[in-house]
């Protein structure tokens, strides 16, 4: 039996339903004789003696104690704030690191974190779950295929029901880094092709209290490839039919709808026209429940040595190149040109 022990620092939102999912991996993994451990800690020290009692984890009272304590991977769940600096710790700690996106709060903060990483040759997997959802697996499958021809038309959506707290806004980078360079990841990874230019609108006619902070709880971005194919990237936080997000694909042979199931949040205004008759998600966590489970479970095949990295930090900045664009569109009113990653020796 081979034993592996995953140290998780933050058990928030996110970080909780981390530790659900770490605690459940040995149930699908038993036939390959490996046992998943779990080791926690928070800042809230109440909450993760819960979490940690609730999922069969140990508490630890720091991030020191967390790494001193014999760890094969490190996953990180909190602030963005916090990313490079626990980044750098576990990369120290000589040990394989999951961390949330991004990898700071912007391209400028996240450079010399890809620099640190690379001069010590560390592994650092990004939070992407999107890359591990059944629907964009099985897009990129048919555009690689062949099968959808040429793209002529991208349109990605990302909806959340309800805005999460305003403490939270006010430190999230803005709309499009905190929600929407999921989108443009995906986009990137999908299409194999880079973003050159983003232009963004947005409003805010939803809580005062997000423009206070310097964030809209709307926007939208056009994007154009490398190849001059156009795309739109849609956003709000304001969605009361439920958690919705989908990625239209049209092709030159064929077209593509990822998120169109019985649970998207939408309602046909035809007649007789039932779809989609589910209840809609509520949240990012169930509509990406699959995707999150899958990605941990890789996380444990990259400290194996079973897989690649499937979201290398270089990845994650190259998403977050095009969020800084947008934000920096959003303020200016104008195009922006996306600044694209140096080529790297080696």
């Amino acid at each position: 039996m081979k034993d592996i022990t995953l140290g998780l620092v933050g058990v928030g939102r996110i970080g909780a339903m981390h530790a659900d999912n770490i605690s459940a991996l040995n149930a699908v993994r038993n036939a390959e004789d490996i046992n998943v451990r779990l080791r926690l800690t928070d800042v809230a020290e109440e909450h993760a003696r819960a979490v940690a009692a609730r999922v069969g984890a140990e508490f630890l009272p720091s991030v020191e104690a967390l790494l001193a304590s014999g760890l094969d991977g490190l996953v990180i769940a909190t602030g963005t704030g916090t990313h490079p600096g626990l980044i750098k710790a576990g990369v120290d700690a000589g040990i394989q690191v999951f961390c949330e996106k991004p990898v700071a709060l912007d391209v400028a903060d996240a450079l010399p974190v890809l620099e640190y990483v690379r001069e010590r040759q560390g592994v650092v997997q990004i939070g992407h779950q999107r890359r591990f959802d059944p629907g964009y697996l099985e897009a990129r499958r048919a555009y690689q295929a062949g099968e959808l021809g040429w793209i002529h038309s991208l349109r990605a959506v990302t909806c959340d029901m309800a805005p999460p707290p305003v403490e939270f806004l006010a430190g999230s980078g803005g709309l499009f880094r905190d929600c929407s360079v999921h989108d443009f990841d995906i986009l990137r990874w999908l299409t194999g092709r880079e973003i050159v230019e983003v232009y963004a609108k947005g409003s805010n006619n939803g809580d005062p209290a997000i423009g206070a902070v310097g964030d809209v709880d709307t926007a939208l971005a056009l994007v154009t490839f490398d190849d001059g194919t156009v795309g739109a990237v849609s956003a709000t936080r304001y969605n009361g039919a439920g958690h919705d997000v989908r990625l239209e694909i049209q092709g030159s042979r064929g077209s593509l709808l990822v998120g169109l199931d019985d649970r998207t949040a939408l309602a046909s205004a035809e007649a007789g026209v039932a779809f989609p008759a589910g209840q809609p998600h509520q949240t990012f966590a169930e509509r990406f429940d699959a995707a999150y489970r899958a990605e941990m479970s890789a996380f444990v095949e990259l400290i194996l040595g079973l897989r690649d990295n499937p979201c290398t930090p270089e990845d994650a900045v190259a998403a977050s190149r095009v969020a800084d664009a947008a934000q920096e569109s959003l303020r200016s009113g104008s195009p922006v040109r996306v600044e694209l990653a140096p080529a790297v020796a080696g």
